[in-house]
């Protein structure tokens, strides 16, 4: 009995680095699905040629990205967001006044083959909705309307249907722009940042009813004109990033105990030799913790950024060209290995390698043709 104990000790021993191996090399070998949205048609900023969100495969070893079909077909999906175990998805239909009484969300069943199936469709209470956020739980969606100074709320039900559940007005709706919501680490706060006010405003997030509740410090404003977009936070949730369209600037915030946030650097997204025009889209943090990244439109670049691990502050590490026009939303790859930015006006999406070690990024040519690229999702 004790040999064959041996035996069997020393067979696990043998087959777990064999076993671990093969798992390594299964991830490595996977493919991974991206969702893509896009514009469909000719806007004031865009001259939209695509057909709605269509569906990607991307290798993970080699980070190559391959067409598979045009999942839904629906109206300016320039934003989209895969729900919590990767059943649902949901887009944005980015109408103005003169397209339908309001924009709209869309909610999607994720079939085997990756097709979408249409499951719901609700008013986003403004109009060019451009932003969807999902709470931690996954139980809650956040839709921001960048024309009227709204938020909905909406809870998803266990069909992954949108319910209405709450619709957040803020300050000076003519003025206001609601680009997107951001959940804590926690699930605690919610964040709100708001171009037109150059203010992120600050809600309380109360899990057990999906509501927004105010919260002591109601916003924290940044620089007139700053334009606060998009936000990331910090892996250990201590710090917070806001990408500004309208200077050019990142943000970085300490997140107080209560959720509050206190401004403790501005660090620009250009070189200083840069002097022309330029709007930052998004902004996204290295799954290691150690770099961000944000995006150009005009000096078309993605900025590479060191976190300090003990302040939070960054510091310049490069600006890498993309290989196109107007990259608007990036993805970093499960695992960190790849980065994919999607230029809008030139139908393009550039892949790069990610150097772990030092963040800085290696294209990978040839770009991927696809028409009108705005947000890109994996599927998670």
């Amino acid at each position: 009995m004790k040999i064959t104990g041996f035996l069997i000790i020393l067979g696990i021993l043998t087959i777990n680095p064999v076993m671990a191996q093969m798992e390594k090399k299964n991830v490595a070998d996977s493919i991974n699905r991206i969702y893509v949205g896009t514009y469909t048609k000719k806007e004031g900023h865009v001259d939209g040629k695509a057909r709605g969100i269509y569906l990607l495969n991307q290798h993970a070893s080699t980070g190559n990205l391959e067409f598979v079909c045009t999942a839904a077909e629906v109206t300016n999906p320039s934003f989209i967001k895969v729900g919590k175990m990767g059943k649902y998805l949901y887009s944005v239909s980015e109408l103005g006044p003169s397209d339908a009484e309001s924009g709209f969300v869309y909610s999607y069943e994720i079939q085997e083959d990756g097709s979408l199936r249409n499951i719901g469709k609700l008013g986003t209470g403004g109009f060019a909705p451009c932003h969807i956020a999902i709470d931690r739980s996954g139980k809650y969606a956040f839709v921001s309307n960048y024309v009227g100074g709204v938020v909905m709320v909406y809870k998803i039900d266990s069909d992954g249907k949108l319910i209405r559940n709450q619709e957040i007005k803020l300050q000076a709706p003519d003025k206001a722009h609601a680009h997107s919501v951001k959940v804590s680490g926690d699930n605690r706060y919610a964040y709100i940042a708001d171009l037109g006010n150059d203010k992120i405003w600050i809600y309380n997030f109360n899990i057990m009813n999906g509501m927004l509740e105010p919260h002591g410090q109601p916003f924290v404003a940044l620089k007139d004109g700053a334009g606060p977009r998009h936000m990331s936070f910090a892996k250990n949730g201590i710090y917070a990033y806001s990408i500004n369209e309208l200077n050019s600037t990142v943000s970085v915030f300490t997140v107080k105990k209560d959720g509050g946030l206190e401004l403790i650097q501005n660090i620009s997204s250009l070189p200083e030799s840069y002097k022309n025009k330029n709007f930052p889209a998004d902004i996204h943090l290295h799954p290691d913790g150690k770099f961000l990244y944000a995006s150009n439109r005009g000096h078309n670049s993605i900025a590479i950024y060191e976190i300090n691990a003990e302040n939070g502050k960054l510091t310049k590490v490069d600006f890498v060209p993309v290989a196109g026009e107007t990259p608007r939303n990036f993805a970093i790859s499960p695992y960190g290995k790849y980065l994919y930015a999607a230029s809008q006006d030139t139908g393009n999406i550039t892949i790069y390698q990610i150097n772990p070690e030092t963040g800085k990024l290696k294209p990978q040519p040839p770009v991927f043709k696809i028409k009108t690229p705005v947000c890109l999702e994996f599927v998670r």
